[in-house]
């Protein structure tokens, strides 16, 4: 008996069991765990070329709280988050649709105890593990760099699970109602302007007013917030908005998902 399997699952989605599809995971990925870190490098490559390159000419931005701070501080947390959305949102769509469609992984889950409650649940909490695995390589280049003003940023990892959790759950819906590899460019489509219109590497003030709303919708826009709020120590009660709408999306997603396997796999 491993380790995992005599682990309580502390979710009640699912049958519980949940936890013996990401230990399924860990022994296939042990041996290729390069693509498991391969994704953290282009935050990276963004914090060094936007950071230390354009920073220089940038030099100071407004914090959250109105605070003059470097530009490079600025973009850092942004970055972070993002590294946490891309882990998750790429397991989600690619590695997910390659199970669900070609390897056929789900439809020998289901022979066994597991159910799709199990199979949405224990694919999400992979696709943040890997998430995750892309934050914490992140925050020790924040920490060496010595980009994180406020001690209150080392909350700044566990706060990152709650937008990958947003993440995994809206990129595995999505996933779930895709046919063809064509329909996986729908992604980026999705995925590149969102990294580059959500508060990312300018504030929110800069742009057009009728846009303000609508990027305030964005889930790495409220990733950001919330983990920049913390790096910098600018702490506001709208935390807790990031807090709640990213909790919102991964529970919708989550839901979605499993009425959508229920679909495809139990036909």
């Amino acid at each position: 008996m491993t380790v995992l399997s005599r682990v309580s699952s502390p979710f009640a989605f699912g049958s519980g069991r949940a936890r013996f599809l990401i230990e399924r995971n860990v022994y296939v990925y042990r041996r290729t765990y390069m693509t498991l870190v391969s994704g953290f490098f282009e935050p990276l490559f963004y914090l060094l070329a936007m950071g230390f390159g354009l920073g220089v000419l940038v030099g100071q931005v407004p914090g959250p709280d109105g605070r003059d701070i470097s530009y490079t501080v600025f973009i850092a947390p942004a970055l972070l988050a993002a590294s946490a959305m891309n882990g998750a949102i790429y397991d989600s769509t690619f590695n997910v649709f390659f199970k669900l469609n070609y390897e056929k992984v789900y439809n020998a889950v289901l022979a066994t105890p597991l159910g799709v409650g199990d199979v949405a649940l224990g694919e999400i909490i992979w696709a943040l593990i890997r998430g995750q695995l892309y934050a914490i390589g992140f925050m020790g280049v924040v920490l060496l760099l010595g980009l994180m003003p406020s001690a209150w940023g080392l909350l700044a990892v566990p706060a990152s699970v709650l937008l990958g959790f947003a993440a995994a759950g809206l990129g595995m819906a999505a996933t779930s109602f895709m046919k063809t590899w064509q329909d996986l460019d729908l992604v980026q489509l999705v995925v590149l302007p969102v990294f580059l219109f959500s508060g990312t590497f300018y504030p929110l003030s800069v742009y057009p007013e009728p846009l303000h709303t609508i990027v305030q919708f964005s889930p790495l826009y409220r990733g950001t917030d919330l983990i920049r709020r913390l790096m910098t120590g600018a702490l506001d009660p709208v935390m807790l908005l990031d807090l709640g709408y990213l909790a919102l999306l991964g529970m919708v997603g989550l839901a979605i998902v499993s009425r959508r396997l229920d679909k495809l796999l139990l036909k």
